[in-house]
């Protein structure tokens, strides 16, 4: 096995491209991620959920993927709603506002975040 193949199965996750700096010899990589790692919290529950998502991808499918795992993997305590529109997705639990559903993951400050039910006020 050549060195070239090894090297793009160890970094499935990541793209290198590279190129010339106006002609000169020195070589520019540029890296694209085209996954990321997010741990979600979910409200009284012990452990992480680990979601693997494209960084295009919205807080609300963020939502849905880690309550999709939750079920699937008979987590307990059981969830009041399997509805992710009943869940609402924070920084941290002392954090009081919650993410917009509509904002990518790329642009958001962290990769660990805290999934509670909305309150009913």
């Amino acid at each position: 096995m050549d060195s070239l193949s090894l090297f793009k199965r160890q970094n499935d996750g990541v793209s290198i491209n590279s190129g010339r700096k106006n002609g000169g010899g020195d070589q520019k990589q540029q890296r694209e991620l085209t996954k990321l790692l997010v741990n979600v919290n979910i409200q009284n529950s012990l452990g992480t959920i680990h979601v693997v998502m494209s960084p295009e991808n919205t807080v609300e499918e963020l939502v849905e993927a880690a309550i999709g795992i939750y079920v699937k993997e008979k987590r307990r305590p059981l969830l009041g709603s399997n509805n992710p529109l009943c869940y609402e997705l924070h920084y941290s639990q002392f954090n009081l506002e919650c993410l917009k559903r509509e904002e990518k993951l790329v642009d958001l400050s962290s990769r660990n975040f805290f999934l509670c039910p909305k309150s009913s006020s």
